[in-house]
């Protein structure tokens, strides 16, 4: 590609479900240090797009205009001549009236925009893909990635229970735990099946479990071992940790194998203090006289839904 240079900014488009967007929301903050209720945002923040469950695509930007005529005049620029390329037209519900644009009209950009690039155009096996959107009365261009639901692929695992997280919110609350996973090592001290294992190992975190139950051990063993994963899983209480981690993540334990009383519960919070700087908690009660008696305060939280039931999620620093 001739003369054509990202610009270091990426836009991210996103799908969820009303019961979702909190839940989104917290991820969003996590990876981009903010967020919206729009389902597009703009970050100089790169994000693999499959690593999470509610991003859809992501455009790396190569330029940006006031006009559409302005674009088509930068994409005289691309030399495509080695390679085949595609240039779409995302499709954003809930863009605002001035940024709104009908099926035909998508089209005959595409085309104009095809015709512009120095190539030839394949839009059926391209070897590159540009996409091109407008937002907030501006228009962008650039490389297009489309998110692939690896998530999707956990969702049949050889051992289940029906209190475990789904893997969406499992996903999420990877991603919220561990935002940049390079040179951080994570820990889940009472995991359960696995399913936030799965999730965190298949996106490359750093992560090991733990559970006090051997049927779930065993069992998030198993599901670990199912998706061709590899991470350990140890048998024993939280308590016993003795390595330092960068961050744990406790679903705070509630099915019929590992029902935690407020003491338990308490205790496993007091447990995770020696061995942790950042903790995220998942529960479906309301904790934050335990995470502060604990020696942790919540920096951010929000409520993920899933029809009636509710679980509140929250990120948490060690007290200074």
């Amino acid at each position: 590609m001739n003369r054509l240079t990202a610009t270091g900014d990426y836009l991210y488009t996103y799908a969820y479900t009303n019961d979702e967007e909190a839940l989104c929301q917290l991820e969003m903050r996590s990876f981009f240090g903010k967020d919206t209720t729009e389902k597009i945002i703009k970050s100089g923040v790169a994000i693999n797009p499959s690593r999470s469950p509610f991003i859809k695509e992501r455009i790396e930007l190569f330029f940006e205009a006031d006009t559409l005529q302005a674009i088509i005049e930068k994409s005289t620029e691309i030399d495509m001549s080695e390679t085949t390329f595609k240039v779409i037209f995302l499709k954003i519900n809930g863009l605002s009236e001035q940024d709104q644009v009908d099926y035909s009209g998508k089209r005959d950009v595409e085309r104009q925009i095809g015709s512009a690039i120095t190539g030839e155009a394949d839009v059926h096996n391209p070897d590159v893909t540009f996409g091109l959107i407008p937002f907030e009365g501006r228009w962008y261009f650039g490389r297009y990635l489309q998110s692939e639901p690896i998530w999707f692929k956990h969702m049949k695992k050889p051992r289940e229970y029906s209190t475990a997280l789904s893997t969406r919110v499992a996903r999420a609350v990877a991603n919220i735990a561990v935002p940049e996973p390079k040179g951080v090592k994570a820990i889940d001290p009472c995991c359960g099946i696995g399913t936030v294992l799965v999730e965190a190992l298949s996106m490359g975190i750093d992560i090991v479990g733990r559970d006090i139950n051997p049927l779930v051990v065993e069992g998030s063993r198993e599901n670990i071992a199912h998706f061709g994963l590899s991470g350990d899983v140890n048998l024993g209480p939280i308590a016993e940790v003795e390595e330092r981690y960068d961050v744990a993540i406790i679903d705070m334990p509630y099915n019929l194998y590992t029902h935690a009383t407020p003491a338990d519960q308490l205790a496993i919070l007091k447990d995770a203090h020696p061995f942790t700087e950042k903790l995220l908690v998942v529960t479906i009660e309301t904790m934050d006289h335990m995470i502060e008696e604990a020696g942790f305060v919540v920096t951010d939280r929000c409520i993920a839904k899933k029809g009636m039931f509710l679980r509140e999620i929250l990120v948490c620093q060690k007290a200074v």
